[in-house]
């Protein structure tokens, strides 16, 4: 605390000991509500656009194939897609498309072959990518370890299992394969409950 030319003690900018169990007490009382905020109306999902039924469209431009996509592989996709580049480079449009390692599920060629993953960690918002390694086979956070399970979308180690549901369960897409094989994204509907809140997660339901 600076001493002012008059001699008093100056206190503007600091925080007194009340303010600071003040701040506490909001923080508190924010936190205990934090389940039944409609965050959905807050994050940065793309609800601006109205989703359809979309192929997955892999990085080269052709279409991803339950014939052809390889077992324990992935690749990043966008979703929704809005046309203008710099939009669709936003990280909150970013998923991992993950075929399953054989122990999976992923050998059978069906759609219950494949995960498609928000990639933004429920944690602290970094990006997350698959490890198709033996002993790995899992999704994994760079920035503080969090680790996620391919076949639900659970975080099971790291600071992102230890927060409470939605926010411990990736957001999911629902697919669905023609009569050539061609994987469709179905419109996806961002509410915890369907597909989730992309940056806030997704209930699992049983």
């Amino acid at each position: 605390m600076a001493e002012s030319e008059t001699g008093e003690i100056d206190t503007r900018g600091t925080v007194t000991r009340r303010d600071f169990l003040r701040l506490l007490g909001a923080a508190g009382v924010g936190l205990a509500f934090a389940p039944f905020i409609p965050w959905g109306q807050f994050m940065p999902n793309p609800s601006n656009i109205v989703p359809k039924k979309v192929k997955v469209t892999l990085s080269d431009g052709t279409t991803a194939n339950l014939k052809t996509f390889p077992v324990n592989s992935s690749e990043v996709i966008t979703y929704p897609v809005t046309g203008d580049p710099v939009l669709d480079s936003e990280a909150f449009k970013k998923w991992q498309f993950v075929r399953l390692p054989p122990e999976m599920g992923g050998s059978v060629n069906d759609i219950s072959a494949f995960r498609v993953y928000s990639m933004v960690c429920l944690h602290l918002w970094c990006l997350w990518k698959y490890w198709p390694e033996i002993g790995r086979r899992r999704g994994e956070c760079p920035c503080h370890g969090s680790m996620y399970n391919m076949l639900n979308g659970k975080a099971f180690a790291g600071p992102a299992s230890l927060q409470a549901p939605p926010s411990n369960v990736l957001p999911l897409l629902f697919l669905e394969a023609d009569g050539t094989g061609d994987l469709w994204i179905k419109p996806a509907v961002w509410d915890v409950n369907v597909n989730g809140i992309v940056g806030y997660g997704r209930l699992l339901h049983s």
